[in-house]
């Protein structure tokens, strides 16, 4: 049986951070990641959560290093128009490279549906006619 995820047939993932120490999981941060929300649960003491809705993704990236790779595990970026996250580090997951596919399907139509679009600026107003 595999590990992956279908992107297609799932509404929501939720993730751990994973951090090992002296063999042990360590860690108090939960993702949940779903169509149109993404949700960090931070702490243990003090609980942080925090949102960036889906539409505000304008890009994302894998970074997987080597120990990363050895374990399963690997980085989701984010980089979005959020206030409080303008980069979005979701650490040490697994089903990395799913979660990756799954944000960048789920941005697209975000921002389609909310007929949200990222323009970029080539500075066209210093181009002048050939004519």
């Amino acid at each position: 049986m595999s590990n992956t995820i279908d992107i297609n047939s799932v509404d929501e993932i939720v993730e751990n951070k994973r951090i090992i120490l002296f063999g042990l999981p360590w860690t108090f941060t939960k993702y949940y990641i779903k169509k149109d929300v993404i949700t960090i649960d931070a702490g243990f003491l003090k609980k942080v959560e925090d949102d960036c809705y889906m539409y505000k993704v304008q890009d994302v990236e894998l970074q997987r290093n080597f120990f990363q790779r050895l374990a399963g595990l690997g980085c989701v970026v984010c980089y979005t128009g959020d206030t409080t996250h303008p980069t979005l580090r979701i650490h040490n997951i697994k089903n990395s490279r799913e979660v990756k596919e799954f944000i960048l399907k789920y941005s697209e139509e975000a921002r389609l549906k909310r007929r949200t679009i990222n323009t970029l600026n080539i500075s066209a107003d210093d181009i002048t006619d050939i004519d």
